[in-house]
């Protein structure tokens, strides 16, 4: 399976990625996450990159193409893989058509996960992250036992820099202008699976399967 999750910053396509990588047995492309590594690594693309997210833009295509390339080649991907954070501009999703081209295959799918603002704001700006296991939990819909420390192995929760009011409402209008046009794209070719993101996350999951498996 070749999937790609769609959905504005704090959708939810973490929690719903994981589960999908485990159902379908393909690795989980997650730009962010490898943005996140590079950056801690302070490597030439994560400094690059940094400029970029801590204002809650969108990383330029060429910086994100060139990873993206690079982790097809990988062999885990030959049997399918799901792609989160990318394409998000029409450019990318273009890219994308022509790298997949080159190697014969083609998209099973596209899952886009819709949430309201609102509770994206509260999601993000409520988060909290384990800086010793990457647990997460949130003020409003997931609070740790004790404060400011993880349930799972007592480590510390912090705040994501990028985690602010400011920040997260200057991210979704970037999202709205930039990748909405990708519904769009991949309706017309038939691929779109929009799916209810403010449901409960076994409920969400049971309804992408749904879609996936019609397409399988």
């Amino acid at each position: 399976m070749r999937i790609i999750l769609l959905g504005s910053p704090g959708s939810g396509k973490g929690t719903q990625a994981t589960r999908i990588e485990k159902k379908y047995d393909i690795p989980h492309i997650s730009t962010g996450d490898i943005f996140r590594s590079n950056i801690s690594k302070q490597t030439e693309i994560g400094i690059e990159a940094k400029k970029y997210i801590d204002q809650g833009l969108l990383v330029p295509d060429e910086l994100t193409l060139k990873i993206v390339e690079s982790r097809f080649l990988e062999d885990d991907c030959k049997g399918g893989f799901l792609l989160d954070g990318f394409p998000r501009t029409l450019v990318q999703a273009e890219a994308l058509d022509k790298e997949l081209e080159k190697i014969g295959k083609s998209l099973n799918a596209v899952i886009n996960l819709t949430v309201k603002d609102d509770t994206i704001i509260k999601r993000m700006t409520g988060r909290r992250v384990c800086g010793s296991c990457g647990e997460n939990f949130n003020l409003y819909f997931n609070k740790s036992r004790v404060e400011s420390t993880c349930d799972k192995c007592g480590g510390t929760l912090y705040t994501r820099a990028d985690d602010n009011v400011e920040t997260v409402t200057n991210r979704l209008k970037v999202y709205k202008d930039q990748t909405f046009p990708l519904i769009d794209f991949y309706g017309k070719k038939g691929l779109l699976a929009t799916i209810n993101g403010e449901q409960a996350a076994d409920d969400v999951f049971i309804a992408i399967i749904e879609a996936l498996e019609k397409v399988k």
